[in-house]
């Protein structure tokens, strides 16, 4: 079902950065330009927050940001919003357990990338069912990036995934720095999904090379 392999998948998940614009100190573009340059492997427009952008200036900035990780060879994911994914021809689509259907997400997108977010084994084992690309599992660590975040499961709801059979490509979300990273990786994902730790630091384009270290 879908046009990618697990193999460049899990290649894919190594330095997701996740961000819109309530996410950032700089401008949304400055911002992302920094973490393309310091290697971030997918990106995911998520634009949600108080003073987040709406209507036409809602689908200009997601333009924007699409044109720079083309320029880059970067995938472009948007989270919770198939029309607008449709609209601007977006690499994939993210879903939480509370969006729009992800199997219904699947027959909207085609073979383009689908990320569904899962808390528990049993909503992994659904997600690979819904023709998921990959899983996003968290919050592994306390988060302030998400006003609508799940309780914090820590890397042992990865391992767990892991010992259940679940094959699926994993990215662990949720509080992950440089500095926890590896543990997250070690309990069975295949790369860190990062907002904060990226869009808050002083220098961006390092800090994405630091969380690029956790297989050193």
């Amino acid at each position: 079902m879908s046009r990618i392999s697990s193999a460049r998948m899990k290649e894919l998940l190594r330095v997701y950065f996740v961000m819109g614009s309530a996410n950032c100190v700089k401008a949304p573009e400055d911002t992302l330009q920094a973490a393309l340059t310091g290697g971030v492997t997918l990106f995911q427009f998520r634009e949600k927050g108080t003073g987040c952008r709406e209507g036409a200036e809602r689908i200009e900035l997601a333009r924007r940001l699409q044109k720079l990780c083309r320029e880059h060879n970067v995938p472009f994911i948007v989270n919770d919003d198939v029309d607008l994914a449709l609209e601007i021809d977006a690499d994939g689509v993210h879903v939480g357990q509370d969006d729009e259907e992800a199997g219904m997400v699947r027959q909207r997108i085609g073979n383009r990338l689908l990320g569904i977010s899962a808390h528990t084994i049993e909503e992994a084992v659904k997600a690979y069912e819904q023709g998921a690309d990959y899983i996003g599992v968290g919050p592994i660590y306390p988060t302030r990036s998400k006003d609508d975040a799940e309780a914090v499961q820590g890397p042992g709801i990865i391992k767990a995934m892991r010992e259940a059979n679940i094959m699926l490509p994993i990215v662990g979300i949720g509080g992950i720095t440089a500095a926890n990273s590896r543990e997250v990786v070690e309990a069975g994902a295949d790369g860190v999904a990062v907002i904060s730790a990226i869009s808050y630091a002083e220098d961006v384009a390092d800090s994405v090379r630091q969380l690029h270290n956790f297989k050193a």
